[in-house]
Order: structure tokens, then sequence, then C-alpha cells
């Protein structure tokens, strides 16, 4: 009886002990908010410390919550043209067809990697037909990107419109996975990937990531998710944003990238 009643004991202690270190991997931090709030936007700043395996953020609720990927699908999106060899490398040509699109800059033949880094949506829309129905489901189940919700009617568009969907949490679980070499790709595709999501470097550190914007119904919302390498550490980051009612939104797609660097300056 006194054995059982031993185990029973050590069996709450470690269930304690494990919900605590669950509860503890959440650190909320108000500095956050106040990026937020100055900002004139709604919505989460989520960091993750490696070194010290902690998430930090303002609103751990809405970090959670899944939204369309938008333009982060690039990513993923490219691993997969890559491995499937849909396309060759980053230098891959796509050609203008002449067409008028959303952005001037999207008004000409692009190499994968300006096509990455400009955004342009005809040239993954491309890539997706391409890939097809089959293989994109196929890849997205190895890969682990959130939720994505494919079919024939919507390949080239279910990550801009649609039941896909992914939260933040989600978003650096698979940017870790990534630069771990845990997502089971080649390691061509993982340094090509690597080459092509690179945003700026200076003596401190250097910047890796996609920003992603929807608007469905005139609703805007903005991401910004990737990594900050310094010598000593590596934070992955996730933003989500959505304008508010003082919001300016012609400069709302600048805020992304803007929130990020303040956040992660008040990280050090």
């Amino acid at each position: 009886m006194k054995i059982k009643i031993l185990n029973i004991i050590s069996a709450i202690i470690i269930l304690v002990s494990c919900n605590e270190k669950t509860t503890t991997k959440e650190i909320h931090k108000s500095e956050f908010q106040s990026i937020i709030d100055s900002s004139n936007v709604n919505g989460s700043i989520l960091i993750y410390d490696s070194q010290k395996d902690l998430f930090y953020s303002n609103n751990f609720v809405w970090a959670k919550t899944g939204r369309l990927p938008a333009s982060t699908f690039k990513i993923p999106n490219s691993i997969i043209a890559l491995e499937t060899k849909v396309v060759e490398n980053d230098s891959t040509l796509f050609k203008w067809n002449g067409e008028k699109r959303a952005y001037k800059i999207w008004e000409q033949d692009l190499i994968l990697r300006n096509a990455f880094q400009y955004s342009c949506v005809p040239c993954y829309q491309e890539i997706a037909n391409k890939i097809g129905e089959k293989r994109m489901n196929e890849y997205l189940k190895k890969l682990q990107f959130g939720d994505m919700n494919v079919t024939s009617k919507n390949l080239d568009l279910f990550w801009l419109e649609g039941k896909s969907r992914i939260n933040q949490f989600q978003q650096i679980d698979f940017l870790k996975r990534l630069v771990n070499s845990e997502l089971k790709i080649s390691k061509r595709t993982e340094e090509i990937l690597k080459r092509i999501s690179f945003i700026e470097e200076n003596e401190r550190y250097k910047l890796y990531g996609k920003t992603g914007l929807s608007i469905r119904n005139g609703n805007y919302n903005g991401w910004f998710v990737g990594y900050h390498k310094s010598k000593t550490n590596t934070y992955f980051f996730a933003i989500n944003i959505e304008p508010n009612e003082n919001t300016n939104k012609e400069l709302f797609p600048n805020l992304r990238k803007e929130i990020t660097l303040k956040a992660l300056e008040l990280m050090k």
C-alpha cells in the first residue's frame, strides 16, 4: 500500500513539474504590447529564444490563432518547387507575359530569388500549378506547414484565401526545423532557401525572413516571419498584425519589419 501511495505521489510531482515547465516556456512581454500600441495596430509579436528555449509575446491567444499564411507560404512553396525540380535553382527565370499586374515591380522577367523577395504572386501561382495538387499535398504533409487546404480548384490561391491556416507558433516551428536541417530536404534546397530569404546583415546580426499580406473584404492581415542570427544566439520570430481605426494603411506593410526590429532590440 505504501509503495502505491509513493508511486502516486511521484506521478503527481512529475505531472506538476511538466506543467510548470510548459507554462514557464511562455513569457509575457508587456514591452511588446507597447510597440504594437505605438504602431497603431492590433496583433501579436512572438519571439523564440533558442538559447533559453523560451517564447516571448504580448498576446499568446493571438499567437495561437490560425490565419491565412499569405506570402509566407513562398518559403515552403519554394522548397517544394526545388525538391520536385519544378525550378532548377534560385536563378530560374519566370517570363512576364506582358499582362498588367497588381504591382509594377512584378511587370518584368524575374528569377526565383527576386520573385521571392518581391513577393511575386503570379510567379508563385505558376510554380504551384506546375507542382500540382497531388505533389503539393504530399510535400505539405511531409513539411508539416500549418493546416493547408489544397484542392485542384484552389491550387494557385489556397495560401491567399479560403480555409488554409497557420499560427505564429507553427511558423516558428517550421523555421526552426528548416534552420536545424530537420525538414528532410536536400542540403542544396536548404542552402538556396537560406540564400533567397536573406534580408540584411551588419556587424551584430544577420536577418532572414519573409513577409506576407492578405486582404479579404477590406480586412488586412500582415505577417513577418524569420530568424535573427548573431554570434551568440538565434531568435526566431513570427509577427502578425492587423490595422485598427488609427492605422495609416499605406504605411501598414512597412510596419511589419519595423515592429519586429524594435522587438528584437528589446531581446538583448
